[in-house]
């Protein structure tokens, strides 16, 4: 009989056959359906749902648990650690396309892009536009990336080869590599903040890095530059960044995230023409998607066997597992 596990998001059906080759999958709809089946199960795999000790606790014969994302924050991880349950992520399939989200973020934030395809939509072209449709040029423009991991590079990249434009970070460590090809330059976060053109925000959801963005981070950003969050959105004090957005302190943001997820429909966020919102959408393609699914399969076929080495959150349960 093969071993029980539990999917709580809806597989591509080859990954799902996938799966089938090793275990018996049952896929459920919610965090009660989910709960119940984990009393049985020795895997879970799924996303954008978040995972409590309190749920685990019906779970005695978990073995290990693989996310389709390359966050984590959904998880207590000490928790699963201290539980023996490894837990596996998906960070390198999703990282060109939320890198191409991001620089769509800034081209569309700088270009009034959505604002004027509405103006259009509305019927009020009746002539050449004047300068207070105007937007900001991107290219030669100072770029600040604060994180720069895979998605952080990767944006680095197109920033200095695609748009020349100079590259500012902030990293807990220097990164040689995007130095000496991009000419990026570490800084700190104040010098960032004073001199970038748009401020990007790559870093993980930690309980350093939420509100990383505040009332005095924003005041420090020059009037005219322009905020881009696609990381988590309590990185940004959301009441903060309306306020600053509302008085002229920034420019402009664009956001692929939000301190509560869906957006409501009456956030002031949605009432500024400053503002491009989009439904976290940073790996939303059909190749990338895919590309998670099978590779958290993957992931889960080798942690079940004791196998797996690479996207491994926890990777001291395999080590205690070995050394046992």
């Amino acid at each position: 009989m093969k071993p029980l596990v539990v999917a709580y998001k809806p597989l591509p059906d080859d990954v799902a056959a996938q799966l089938r080759q090793h275990v018996e999958l049952v896929e459920v709809d919610g965090a009660v359906a989910l709960t119940e089946l984990l009393a049985n199960a020795v895997g879970a795999i799924g996303a954008s749902l978040k995972i409590t000790p309190r749920m685990l606790d019906h779970a005695p014969r978990l073995r290990a648990w693989s996310t389709i994302s390359v966050g984590y924050d959904n998880f207590d991880v000490p928790d699963l650690t201290r539980r023996g349950i490894v837990l596996a992520h998906t960070p390198d399939v999703l990282t060109e396309s939320t890198a191409d989200t991001v620089f769509a973020l800034i081209l569309a934030s700088a270009r009034r892009v959505v604002e004027l395809a509405e103006w259009v939509r509305a019927g009020n072209w009746q002539r050449s536009i004047g300068p207070e449709l105007y937007g900001t040029d991107v290219h030669g423009k100072t770029i600040g990336i604060v994180g720069l991991g895979r998605i952080g590079a990767a944006l680095a990249r197109r920033a200095a080869h695609g748009f020349r434009m100079h590259v500012l970070y902030t990293n807990r460590h220097p990164h040689p590599e995007a130095e000496a090809q991009y000419g990026a330059r570490r800084v700190t976060l104040d010098t960032l903040l004073a001199e970038s053109d748009f401020v990007c925000l790559q870093v993980p959801l930690t309980p350093e890095t939420q509100h990383l963005i505040g009332p005095a981070e924003l005041a420090k950003m020059k009037r005219g530059a322009i905020l881009i969050n696609a990381s988590r959105g309590p990185v940004v004090d959301e009441a903060a960044l309306i306020h600053a957005l509302r008085n002229g302190t920034i420019r402009g943001a664009g956001l692929d995230v939000f301190e509560h997820e869906p957006l409501t429909p009456d956030s002031p966020l949605l009432a500024m023409n400053n503002v491009v919102a989009l439904p976290h959408i940073g790996s939303a393609t059909h190749e990338t998607r895919h590309a998670m699914a099978h590779c958290a399969a993957d992931n889960l076929i080798k942690a079940l066997a004791g196998t797996l080495r690479e996207n491994l959150v926890n990777p001291q349960v395999l080590e205690h597992a070995r050394t046992s």
